[in-house]
């Protein structure tokens, strides 16, 4: 069982019918995860990949009890679909959906935080643990996923979602293989991000390291660089800091919606100088991180 999902976790799929979804669907089955039911409104009786629709989750759960939920539904349904999921006592929830009104995220992370429940995203492509199981669109066809990702001791946490397959290759092509590998999301708020993960990946039995994929803006890196000083955490932690270029371009906006720089906070300079104050090893360069990983020891395996 890993940190955050259990392979015996039962799934439903809200937006099943949708393109998207049902293609997630497909590959998530192929790879051995138990997705139990779907969920589209007016879709009732239909099935996706052998998968029973519903309109509703609660008639979902009440033919076929789950324990989590991947939700691809439009921005604006993602609030409704999400709190229709806590309404009935799903505790551990993907939102791959990205462009959600920052409103309504504010408001399903603090209802999900009242019910103890867990969020993944939204703007996320999911999270793969080796072997047992894959919630979303991580790692994309079951084939490409055994390729990228293999069964180790090396977690990772991305705030890019292909990333999050680019370093799980790179590990595995160098012998290193994964215990939980998790796309936060790339979005500037987000339920579960590197500061709720890394005490988790840190207390996980099955996790010996963790490699992190950082960005420049908001100050998610500076804020873990003060948490892992002042809780003590010594587990090993690499972080690759990609846009580096971005500190020579002032005013400039790329890549994800949470990349915002203010001044100095949430710069690249500023995130791997406090990185590195806390222990935390910065690879200069992606292929880095294994000579990192090594030099700490760190099989993997």
């Amino acid at each position: 069982m890993s940190m955050l999902a259990d392979q015996n976790f039962k799934v439903i799929i809200q937006g099943i019918t949708g393109r998207e979804a049902a293609s997630f669907t497909k590959d998530m089955i192929d790879y051995g995860t138990q997705v139990v039911a779907g969920v589209t409104p007016g879709k009732q009786g239909q099935q996706v990949h052998g998968v029973p629709v519903y309109d509703t989750v609660r008639e979902a759960m009440r033919n076929h009890p789950a324990s989590a939920t991947v939700i691809s539904v439009p921005p604006a349904l993602v609030k409704g679909a999400v709190l229709e999921s806590l309404d009935n006592n799903i505790k551990f929830l993907v939102v791959i959906t990205e462009r959600v009104p920052r409103k309504d995220v504010v408001e399903v992370l603090e209802v999900a935080r009242e019910k103890g429940a867990r969020v993944i995203g939204p703007n996320t492509l999911g999270i793969i643990c080796p072997h047992k199981l894959k919630l979303g669109m991580a790692g994309g066809p079951v084939g490409d996923v055994k390729k990228s990702y293999m069964p180790g001791a090396v977690g990772i946490a991305s705030r890019s979602g292909g990333m999050t397959t680019e370093i799980a290759n790179l590990l595995t092509t160098n012998g290193i293989g994964q215990s939980t590998c998790v796309a936060i999301g790339g979005d500037p708020m987000v339920g579960s991000n590197f500061l709720e993960l890394i005490p988790m990946f840190a207390e996980d039995p099955e996790t010996k390291a963790v490699v992190l994929f950082c960005e420049p803006g908001g100050v998610i890196e500076e804020t873990l660089a003060h948490m892992v000083v002042e809780k003590n955490i010594d587990l090993p932690i690499v972080a690759f800091l990609a846009g580096q270029f971005m500190d020579q371009m002032p005013g400039v906006r790329f890549g994800h919606a949470a990349t915002i720089v203010e001044g100095d906070r949430g710069s690249a300079r500023s995130k791997k100088e406090q990185l590195k104050g806390a222990g935390i090893h910065v690879a200069e360069k992606f292929s880095d991180i294994v000579t990192i990983l090594n030099e700490l020891g760190v099989k993997g395996d």
